[in-house]
C-alpha cells in the first residue's frame, strides 16, 4: 500500500513498527498485520515519534523495492569502468536529489576488465562423444589465445593439495572442486578462486577452473574476482556451474580428461569513476559521523539485486527517511555509494585515504552488502559498554524480528580500510542462508528479492542509523582487530 505514515496518528504508526513479522517471504500484497505499540515502551514521546516516521513508511510506501527495479532493471549490470557504471553513479545523484539530500561525487580510479567471448567444451575421447561445459571467467583472468587451449586436467581440493602437486601441473589446467552447500561454507572455499588461479600459475599450469561458489544451481556458473600478483605469470581462469564442475569430477576418477577453453576476456587501462557520498548534516555535532555505506556496482551478470542493490536502496531509503523528520539527528548521516567493491576495493580505499582527517570523528559506520533477506539482529564491534548504550534503542526493531544482539561479524569490505582508525562498526545482520544461490550470477535479478523483507530490512537499517546519530553517548572505540569472525562473504 502506498498510504503515508506522515499522514497516521503517532499511535497507528507505532502499530506498524510491530506489523512485519519474521516469519517466511510474504506475498508483497500481504496486509500489515497490526501488534501492540508496547514494544516500544522503552523510548521517549519524541523517540517513538521518530520511529513512526522511520520505520512505518519503509514499511508501507515500497520505495526501496521501486528504487531497486530503477537500478537493476533501468540500469543494469554495472561492472567498474563500464558504462553502465557511470551510469549507475548519475542515477544515484539524481535519487539523492529528488530525495532532498545532499549528495555529490569523489573519484576513484578502478579497474576496467571485460568480459568478452566465452566457451568450453570437454573434449570428445572414448569415454565421451564431447560435453559442453557451463562457465564463465572469473573477473581478473587472462584471456586464451583466440583459438582456444587445450589440455590435461588435474584436480585438486584445496590450496594445499594444488602446492603438493608440485610440477606436475605444468602445462594442465587445474581444477578446483569443493564442497560448499550452505552459505557457511563461502569462507572456507572462497579462496581456490581468489588466489588459486595464481598459484596454479606459478606452478606451471595453463588454466584454472573452479567449482561455482554456490548454494543452488540450474547449471548457473557464478563468477567472482581473481587476483594475480602484479607481474606475476596470469592464465586463463574460469568459473564452471556445480552440475558440470561434479560431471568433470566423476569423469576424471574414469581417467584422463582434457578441456577445450576459449576466452576473449581483457584488461583496459583503468578508468576515472567515483564514489557517490550523500548526507543529512547533523544538528548539534554535525563533525560527528555515522557512515552507511553499500557498494554500486556490481558484476556484469544478472542486475546485481542482491549484490548490492539490496544494500544500495537500504541506505538510501534510510537518508531520505532521515532527511524528512522534523528535526534532523544530533550527528550527521552520511551514506558513501562505494564504487570496485567486486574487483578491486578501490572505492573502500579511496574513502578512507580521502577522509583520514575525518575518521577519528566517524563515530559509527554500518555496511549493507549480504543481500535484501529480513533483518535477524544487530551486530557490534566497539569498546567495552556498547550493547548497554544501545539496548534502550532496540525496542522498535522488536516487530521486524531484529530487535537482539547478534555475535559474529560487524564489517564489510568497504568499510573496513576504516578499521586502522577504530572506528566503531555496527551490522544489521539480515538472513543471507540463500544469498548464495543467485550470488554472482546471471539469476541476480529483481525477481529474487522479496519486496517485503527488503521492507523490513530497509526500516531496520533506518532506525539504527537514527539511533546511532542521536544516542546521547557514543560507542567506545574498540581496542583491537575484530576477532568474532569474518562477515559472511569475502570478495
Amino acid at each position: 500500500m502506498s498510504t503515508s505514515v506522515f499522514a497516521l496518528p503517532v499511535s497507528l504508526a507505532l502499530h506498524l513498527l510491530t506489523s512485519a513479522a519474521p516469519a517466511s517471504p510474504s506475498p508483497a500484497t500481504a496486509p500489515v498485520k497490526p501488534a501492540p505499540a508496547s514494544a516500544v515502551k522503552g523510548l521517549s514521546a519524541a523517540q517513538r515519534e521518530a520511529a513512526g516516521r522511520l520505520v512505518g513508511p519503509a514499511l508501507t510506501e515500497g520505495h526501496a523495492y521501486a528504487r531497486l527495479a530503477e537500478l537493476t532493471d533501468g540500469v543494469g549490470p554495472r561492472l567498474s569502468g563500464s558504462d553502465s557504471a557511470e551510469a549507475a553513479v548519475q542515477w544515484a545523484l539524481r535519487s539523492f536529489k529528488a530525495d532532498g539530500v545532499k549528495a555529490w561525487k569523489e573519484p576513484v580510479k578502478v579497474p576496467h576488465w571485460v568480459r568478452g567471448e566465452e566457451r568450453g567444451e570437454i573434449v570428445a575421447s572414448e569415454r565421451t562423444r564431447g560435453l559442453p561445459l557451463s562457465l564463465m571467467a572469473l573477473g581478473g583472468s587472462a584471456p586464451t589465445p583466440p583459438e582456444g587451449l587445450t589440455a590435461e586436467v588435474v584436480e585438486v581440493d584445496s590450496m594445499e593439495a594444488l602446492a603438493a602437486l608440485g610440477d606436475r601441473v605444468k602445462g594442465r589446467i587445474v581444477f578446483f572442486n569443493h564442497t560448499m552447500s550452505e552459505a557457511a561454507d563461502y569462507g572456507r572455499f572462497a579462496g581456490m578462486r581468489s588466489r588459486g588461479p595464481a598459484a596454479a600459475a606459478k606452478q606451471g599450469a595453463v588454466a584454472a577452473l573452479v567449482r561455482s561458489l554456490a548454494t543452488a544451481s540450474l547449471r548457473t556458473p557464478h563468477t567472482g574476482a581473481t587476483r594475480f600478483d602484479d607481474g606475476g605469470p596470469r592464465v586463463p581462469a574460469a568459473a564452471v556451474s556445480v552440475e558440470d564442475a561434479l560431471t568433470l569430477h566423476r569423469m576424471l576418477e574414469g581417467g584422463t580428461v582434457k578441456v577445450r577453453l576459449v576466452l576473449g576476456c581483457s584488461e583496459l587501462p583503468d578508468a576515472d569513476s567515483s564514489n557517490v557520498v550523500a548526507e543529512v548534516r547533523g544538528r548539534e555535532k554535525p563533525d560527528e559521523v555515522v557512515l552507511l555505506g553499500a557498494h554500486l556496482d556490481s558484476w556484469d551478470v544478472g542486475t546485481g539485486a542482491h549484490d548490492d542493490g539490496a544494500g544500495v536502496v537500504m541506505v538510501m531509503e534510510a537518508a531520505r527517511l532521515i532527511a524528512k523528520l522534523p528535526q534532523a539527528p544530533r550527528r550527521t548521516v552520511r551514506v558513501v555509494l562505494f564504487m570496485n567493491e567486486e574487483n578491486g576495493l578501490r572505492g573502500g580505499r579511496a574513502y578512507a585515504e580521502a577522509h583520514a582527517k575525518e575518521l577519528p570523528k566517524h563515530v559509527a559506520a554500518l555496511e549493507m552488502d549480504a543481500g535484501g533477506g529480513p533483518p535477524l539482529g544487530v551486530s557490534l564491534h566497539a569498546g567495552p559498554g556498547g550493547e548497554a548504550l544501545l539496548r534502550p534503542w532496540l525496542a522498535p526493531l522488536d516487530g521486524l524480528g531484529a530487535g537482539r544482539f547478534m555475535h559474529g561479524h560487524a564489517t564489510g569490505a568497504d568499510i573496513s580500510p576504516m578499521e586502522p582508525a577504530r572506528v566503531p562498526f555496527v551490522g544489521v545482520r539480515v538472513d543471507s542462508s540463500r544469498y548464495f544461490d543467485v550470488h554472482h550470477s546471471m539469476a541476480d535479478t529483481l525477481d529474487k528479492v522479496d519486496p517485503r523483507d527488503l521492507s523490513r530490512s530497509t526500516a531496520a537499517v533506518a532506525w539504527v542509523a537514527y539511533a546511532l546519530a542521536e544516542a546521547p553517548g557514543l560507542l567506545a572505540r574498540p581496542t583491537g582487530p575484530e576477532d568474532d569472525g569474518p562477515p559472511p562473504k569475502k570478495k
